[in-house]
């Protein structure tokens, strides 16, 4: 199954500074997208730290012998690693943290990578309110469950589902990378048919785009690179109050629409 991929970020139309990042795997194997937060400096150099380190592991383990939740978790659990280490060597850096969604397309275990009929595995990994979505036929997905205090709370019954779109905390992580006690990583596999659409993003996006027109998106505008440019500017449109990050995944494309 042939990938078709693009992705992009933009400062928006407040923010002085881009503090998302994120990485595309030329090989179309894996992706990241990572939001940091904590000053000036710090969200910048957090989402880097944590792009940094998860694309080098996932490149160190990538034909081991690792399940694939095990590389995704330890990838994360790295990640969160180099950010406090950078803490503490950089105290002004101290309160700095950021959210990560990564997606990896590997081959089964005992599958040769090379081989062209080779069984891919998709999985998905997350820490925060970076999001994972998927398209299917006209079906918006959300994959990844955020974690976030006003998530939680509607779990519970403290807030309906309507309070959380609008709630004063619905920014509020439960979980981030740059923490001691990380306790939540989430890892998952996840089916991926020919003609889906994958969309990892920010919040940057989902605070301002409705589902519905994300959904309108991904389905009506079939060359990747438009679709990521189409949401960022459907974002600002609507504010751009934050940075916009997004990569789009696809396999219903034709070789000349790549």
């Amino acid at each position: 199954m042939k990938l078709f991929f693009d992705g992009a970020t933009d400062t928006g139309l407040v923010r002085s500074v881009n503090q998302d990042a994120y990485y595309l795997d030329p090989e179309g194997r894996f992706f990241i997208v990572a939001d940091g937060m904590g000053g000036h400096a710090g969200g910048e150099e957090a989402s880097r730290l944590a792009t940094d380190a998860i694309r080098s592991h996932i490149e160190g383990r990538w034909s081991s012998e690792d399940s694939s939740e095990e590389l995704l978790k330890t990838s994360l659990v790295k990640a969160n690693e180099a950010i406090i280490s950078d803490q503490q060597s950089n105290p002004e850096r101290s309160d700095m943290g950021t959210t990560a969604v990564t997606v990896i397309f590997r081959p089964a275990p005992g599958e040769a990578s090379e081989a062209a009929n080779a069984e891919v595995e998709t999985w998905c990994a997350h820490v925060g309110d970076s999001r994972l979505y998927r398209l299917r036929g006209a079906s918006l997905e959300q994959i990844t469950e955020d974690h976030t205090w006003v998530n939680k709370a509607s779990k519970l019954g403290v807030i309906t589902m309507d309070q959380v779109k609008t709630h004063p905390w619905r920014h509020v992580l439960s979980q981030c990378l740059g923490r001691p006690d990380l306790n939540e990583i989430s890892v998952q596999p996840m089916e991926f048919l020919l003609g889906d659409r994958l969309l990892l993003c920010s919040d940057g996006l989902t605070e301002e785009v409705s589902d519905h027109l994300i959904a309108e998106l991904l389905k009506t505008t079939r060359a990747c690179e438009k679709v990521t440019l189409k949401l960022i500017d459907s974002a600002k449109d609507n504010g751009g109050k934050d940075n916009i990050t997004v990569i789009v995944i696809a396999t219903d494309l034709q070789d000349g629409e790549a």
